[in-house]
């Protein structure tokens, strides 16, 4: 499952501004899609898909402010390719 990761748009950036998703959840791409436009301090720029297939789930809105560097921000799932199961929250049983 290949998860579209937040660009370093520089050797110093640590964090960026989702401004802008060009896709939405069901839309399919290709590679060279541009997926959303990053803020930085200093300039904006697009994010291009690398690999074909569905845009499963987008895990940022819009206006996402302080995204990490590699930092998943959407889930692209290729031709044939299964979403994977929920993983289940540990719960604790209450105190006596």
């Amino acid at each position: 499952m290949p998860n579209i990761l937040m660009p370093a748009l520089s050797p110093t950036m640590e964090e960026g501004k989702l401004s802008k998703w060009l896709v939405k959840q069901g839309d399919t791409v290709k590679p060279g899609d541009v997926l959303a436009e990053i803020e930085t301090d200093k300039a904006t720029m697009e994010v291009e898909s690398v690999d074909s297939g569905k845009v499963t789930e987008i895990l940022n809105p819009e206006g996402t402010e302080g995204v990490k560097v590699n930092t998943p921000i959407a889930v692209v799932l290729g031709e044939g390719e299964a979403a994977p199961a929920p993983t289940p929250v540990a719960q604790t049983a209450p105190e006596p």
